[in-house]
């Protein structure tokens, strides 16, 4: 979740004022952030709020932090006094305090980077009553994230599962230049066309499908040809989702690693770091996160308790594995996917999920897998 309000335009002041506040429900478990720029009259120019899955509570306040200079970099402003109620933010911020934990370095590193735009910062410790409206923001943020059903960990699943076989299309010429594809319509190679016939064939294969098994395919046309190699190889039919869409890269889309590094180095940076930053023009991790996430209660509405073909992109099913292990979202940028790679996840009725297969490229030849 993400709400940007206030106007960006007519910024009265280049000093702000930023109260930024997290929170996670288990420490780790359900995490959330909430950020509000003031101007010097204490007008709000915006509000930053966002879940995060499952995170700590100092991963929060760092990422609220985080949410708060950059959206009022965004406003052109110069100066910015942050008003926070984590002490240990603060402190280590103010360089007081230094910051061991490695998954800390990263999120204070960052900040401090993004308080280097600045002509000045500081940072003040305030109680939490004094920081009521970002400590609102957090615990939305974290309501929405419980109101989802979430795994939180095995404790004998009940009921008959959904059963989803993923399935990533075929390489395309895009991907063989390792090029960011998100909404546009590459076809698929020749190879391409052979993996997504591979699959197909080690599908038709499983006791669990057969020609009525629902094959669900994004709109997009590679993963079109993939799925209809499915259904070819399974008698079955093929509808789409658009929920199972790729990422939309915006104006990176097209571009190599190193040259949207080379373009936005900043953005680039942050984006590869912080899933609640978009793409220029584009999409957020979070934002596919949560599409993914409604998409996949609307599959289990209408499919529940049976076996369910996807085929679909990387972030979407990188989103479905991270929401059935019930981790933040470093998976994203830790788990690799091959072209035409199968996996599994089950989803119960109770709220369990069980990860069988992830990344299984068996069904290719050992010269033929592509990028």
């Amino acid at each position: 979740m993400r709400r940007d309000s206030g106007s960006y335009s007519g910024v009265r002041s280049v000093r702000t004022r930023i109260e930024a506040d997290g929170g996670s429900r288990g420490n780790p478990g359900p995490a959330g952030y909430g950020a509000v720029v003031f101007d010097d009259e204490s007008s709000v120019l915006a509000e930053r709020s966002a879940s995060i899955g499952v995170a700590t509570n100092n991963v929060a306040e760092y990422q609220g932090l985080i949410a708060g200079l950059t959206a009022a970099l965004d406003l052109g402003a110069t100066e910015a006094e942050v008003r926070m109620d984590s002490k240990l933010v603060v402190e280590q911020m103010s360089g007081r305090w230094q910051v061991k934990h490695p998954s800390m370095q990263s999120l204070a590193r960052e900040a401090r980077e993004l308080v280097g735009k600045f002509d000045r910062v500081t940072f003040e410790w305030i109680p939490r009553e004094l920081n009521k409206h970002a400590d609102r923001l957090a615990n939305e943020a974290m309501d929405a994230a419980e109101d989802r059903p979430t795994p939180t960990r095995w404790t004998g699943a009940k009921g008959k599962p959904t059963r989803m076989l993923l399935l990533r299309h075929g390489q395309t010429a895009m991907s063989v230049e390792r090029r960011y594809s998100g909404r546009g319509e590459p076809p698929l190679t020749p190879l391409g066309e052979h993996q997504a016939r591979a699959a197909a064939a080690r599908l038709s294969a499983m006791d669990s499908v057969d020609g009525s098994t629902p094959i669900v395919s994004s709109p997009l046309g590679r993963t079109r040809q993939t799925a209809q190699a499915v259904a070819d190889a399974t008698g079955g039919q093929v509808t789409m989702h658009d929920g199972l869409i790729e990422t939309d890269f915006g104006r990176w889309e097209g571009l190599t690693f190193a040259e949207a590094a080379e373009r936005d180095p900043d953005l680039h940076r942050r984006w590869l770091t912080n899933a609640s930053v978009p793409a220029p023009g584009g999409e957020s991790f979070d934002t596919v996160f949560n599409r993914v996430r409604t998409t996949m209660d609307d599959l289990i509405a209408t499919h529940g308790g049976r076996t369910i073909v996807l085929v679909s992109h990387v972030t979407p099913i990188k989103s479905l594995l991270r929401f059935a292990l019930d981790t933040g979202p470093s998976l994203l940028y830790r788990l690799h996917l091959d072209l035409a790679s199968l996996s599994i996840v089950e989803f119960y009725p109770d709220g369990n999920a069980s990860v069988r297969l992830v990344n299984d490229i068996s069904h290719h030849h050992p010269d033929e897998r592509g990028e």
